[in-house]
């Protein structure tokens, strides 16, 4: 059997990769892995947890203003998303910068405002060159070897998509060899576990939540896998006798609506993760998780853990947990201390 009956609170397996059943009226959380930690987002707030050199947990957390899903902007479907993709850019360099400078110094060593902005403007023109332009050039190229690409829309388009979704496996599987970067998949893997834990109504200790499954189907890696389907099917929709110019010009218009449709796609696919069909539906970005997160340890656990309360505390979202709890150290409450 393809599905099976795991415990009351971890729903079912998908070929041993948990498809959590969330409970009724749980807050809605995602996050990311950063540099020796994880950044856990809730509607309305952000919280960092990074384990320092000495091996102290300490918490950034903030309140999200543009980027909180208590915007009217968020209830617009489509435009969410676009919102959700940009946000995550800005927020993910934001917390990738705070932990580099806590996980390699006791000194905050944040960058300038102009540093922020032209790393990520650097990472959107590489991705956007690499997983969009590349495409459409080798494509175009390949005109010379099969003729019938270049005569045909349909096929042209096609041969674009596998090219692309070609490129972004090679880079994941490259990146993946990279020891730093194992670490950070790991803690990406206890971020999966964290929030699958939390869905599930499970005590919000390490012991209790490495059992939960490391693949989530609301992750971002699933997300990019889905931008990468959707895109042939948009750009399909563009006359192929166009001049090439305008083909380009079009893999950068078109990301926002991609992004957008993605976003729906998945969005829908996390409410309806119970359901037979969609769970086959999302069972290949399941697979695709195993280059981007890994088993993590149960001390990368507990820092995702402190994130995850975090942010659930600036909610006001109880939540149960081990009678030994003892609130993590919070970046700006120390800050205020020393202030005084």
């Amino acid at each position: 059997m393809l599905f099976r009956r795991k415990d009351p609170h971890q729903g079912y397996s998908l070929s041993k990769e948990s498809v959590s059943r969330r409970k009724e009226g749980r807050l809605r959380v995602g996050g990311q892995a950063v540099i020796e930690g994880v950044m856990i987002r809730s509607p309305k707030t952000m919280a960092i947890a990074v384990r320092r050199p000495n091996g102290e947990i300490v918490v950034k957390r903030e309140g999200l203003t543009f980027f909180s899903e208590g915007t009217f902007l968020f209830k617009i479907p489509l435009v969410r998303g676009v919102i959700t993709l940009i946000g995550a850019l800005i927020l993910g360099v934001q917390a990738l910068n705070y932990s580099a400078n806590q996980a390699l110094s006791e000194e905050e060593k944040a960058l300038s405002p102009w540093a922020m902005g032209l790393t990520l403007t650097a990472a959107l023109c590489f991705g956007v060159v690499l997983f969009f332009l590349l495409p459409l050039y080798l494509t175009r190229w390949m005109r010379f070897a099969i003729p019938m690409v270049s005569d045909s829309g349909i096929l042209f388009n096609l041969v674009d998509g596998v090219i692309r979704l070609i490129i972004f496996l090679i880079y994941l599987w490259t990146i993946s060899f990279f020891k730093e970067i194992q670490r950070v998949f790991q803690y990406h893997g206890a971020e999966h576990k964290s929030i699958f834990a939390f869905e599930a109504g499970e005590v919000l200790v390490a012991d209790r939540v490495k059992g939960f499954s490391y693949l989530h189907p609301r992750c971002g890696t699933s997300f990019l896998l889905i931008v990468m389907l959707v895109s042939i099917f948009v750009f399909a929709l563009i006359p192929h006798h166009l001049p090439f110019g305008y083909k380009v010009a079009s893999r950068v218009v078109f990301i926002p609506l991609i992004a957008g449709l993605s976003y729906e796609i998945i969005r829908f696919a996390d409410q309806k993760r119970e359901n037979r069909g969609v769970q086959y539906f999302i069972k290949p970005g399941l697979w695709l998780q195993r280059l981007t997160a890994r088993e993590p340890s149960e001390a990368q656990i507990e820092v995702a853990l402190c994130a995850l309360k975090g942010v659930l505390e600036a909610e006001g979202h109880v939540f149960e947990t081990s009678t030994k709890y003892q609130a993590p150290v919070f970046a700006e409450a120390a800050s205020r201390r020393q202030a005084k």
